[in-house]
């Protein structure tokens, strides 16, 4: 169902201007406009203190798997805890084994652009916020040297991406982003939403191991098969979960009266009807319940996103970074800033 609102449903920011109204749709050149402050974000296992990704606050990000390096004599610099007692023991003098870090991990972003996405009350539709933090993310990885992959999600069609450290990759991947973001309009057609069963799969199929998995949704269909696959994919990656919101899903006021549509059929939305606040209340809070129950069964990381704030803001506060200088915070709707 979607909520219509007149100053979501355009996508000029003036009679006569023609520029897109990037609170609603996105376009390639506002993705790549994202490049610098992407770059200065971190994706690495050392986190600051205050990230969502650092171990005390109940999930990490592991670090990158170890390579055999060489076996050596023992110097007395070295850690003996790195000591191979089999073969000094055969040998009769000390030698260690020596690894060296992995030089990269790869990395997939699954990236939410379903119509369940095309809905925004303050800031932004959650669609266009999903898009942002997944370019963000994907210029930070390129810039950390790792390879970045995707799987872009619609309502009929899953685009892949295979991670690659290759610069064509991250333009084709923003591409199709931008392509499936602007696809999204409020007379569509209704069809079938893709599960997240069918995602996890593709996921699955894409990173068999060792990656970093980062899932931007707002994880409306969860399949029944959806939590057997995240335990399969968490055994042998790291898993980053990342809701996205609208605040008027995490706060409903009691005096809402609005039409919604799923584009054939309306109805009056009405949250004075204590009966209706209920059943709408109930069915975040356990979709929030889900989530909670999977990342303490599994050890995924949880990053919650809303539309209702600027992008890369919430983004550098969640990684336990201060706020961006340099940069006007982005305009509410009525010439209002955040």
């Amino acid at each position: 169902m979607r909520l219509f609102t007149a100053h979501r449903r355009t996508t000029d920011t003036g009679p006569s201007s023609g520029t897109r109204d990037t609170r609603v749709h996105v376009d390639l050149a506002h993705l790549r406009g994202l490049e610098a402050q992407g770059e200065r974000l971190r994706l690495l296992p050392r986190q600051p203190a205050r990230s969502v990704l650092n171990g005390r606050h109940g999930s990490r990000l592991r670090g990158r798997g170890l390579d055999f390096l060489e076996l050596r004599g023992y110097l007395p610099s070295d850690d003996v805890r790195s000591i191979d007692w089999r073969v000094t023991a055969r040998t009769g003098v000390p030698h260690v084994r020596v690894f060296t870090e992995e030089r990269d991990r790869p990395v997939l972003v699954v990236v939410d652009q379903r119509m369940s996405m095309f809905f925004g009350s303050r800031l932004a539709m959650k669609s266009v916020t999903a898009a942002e933090v997944a370019a963000l993310i994907a210029y930070a990885v390129l810039a950390q040297n790792d390879r970045i992959g995707a799987i872009i999600v619609e309502d009929e069609r899953l685009t892949e991406v295979r991670p690659k450290r290759s610069r064509a990759t991250l333009t084709r991947f923003l591409t199709q982003l931008a392509n499936a973001n602007q696809r999204l309009h409020a007379e569509a057609e209704p069809v079938a939403p893709t599960s997240l069963d069918a995602v996890l799969t593709a996921v699955t199929r894409l990173a068999r191991r060792d990656h970093l998995v980062i899932v931007i949704s707002d994880f409306d269909v969860i399949g029944p098969h959806s939590e057997r696959l995240l335990a399969g994919l968490s055994r042998h990656n790291d898993v980053l979960l990342a809701p996205v919101s609208d605040p008027l899903s995490e706060t409903l006021p009691k005096d809402l009266r609005r039409i919604v549509s799923d584009g054939r059929l309306q109805a009056t939305l009405d949250t004075s009807d204590a009966a209706v606040r209920q059943g709408l209340e109930s069915v975040a809070s356990q979709r929030r319940a889900i989530l909670d129950g999977w990342q303490r069964r599994f050890g995924l990381s949880l990053v919650p996103l809303t539309a209702g704030e600027d992008s890369l803001d919430q983004l550098r506060r969640l990684l336990g970074l201060g706020r961006r200088r340099g940069l006007p915070p982005r305009r509410q709707p009525g010439g209002t800033h955040e």
